[in-house]
Formats: C-alpha cells, sequence, structure tokens
C-alpha cells in the first residue's frame, strides 16, 4: 500500500519541482508525468510526482486529511 498526497506545483526547473503542501515546500520528480505546470496540482509518493489531478480533488482530500489530523489532536490532549 502506499500514500500519496496532493501538492500543489510552484516552481519548475528541468525534472524538479518545488512543491507545496500547507505552505511547506518539498522538491518532486516529475520524471512519471507529462504536461504539469506551475499552479497544477500532483500526487507526490516518495519524493516522486505520480499523478497530476484536479484542484477540487486536491483541497477536497487536504481538507479529509486536515479534519483527520484535527481528530488526532482532539484526543490526544
Amino acid at each position: 500500500m502506499c500514500l500519496s498526497i496532493p501538492a500543489r506545483i510552484v516552481k519548475i526547473e528541468g525534472q524538479i519541482a518545488d512543491v507545496s503542501i500547507g505552505g511547506t515546500t518539498f522538491k518532486a520528480g516529475l520524471q512519471m508525468i507529462e504536461n504539469v505546470r506551475i499552479g497544477d496540482y500532483i500526487l507526490l509518493h516518495a519524493g516522486f510526482a505520480i499523478q497530476k489531478i484536479n484542484e477540487e480533488e486536491a483541497i477536497e482530500t487536504l481538507r479529509l486529511l486536515k479534519e483527520l489530523d484535527d481528530v488526532y489532536q482532539g484526543e490526544s490532549e
């Protein structure tokens, strides 16, 4: 099983992109996907963009992840 996280592309240099997840920036290899531009959302897994996704899907997934984190944080208090 693998886990990928939606990330927004903020910069591209060759086959490497800077992507943002919740304000934190990571590097992502673009070797596995084509036709991405700054502003696109991708699924990030193990340092690679593995799929391009639409903005609505990305935002909804990030909202659900935040909701899970909020529940977890509430249980640990």
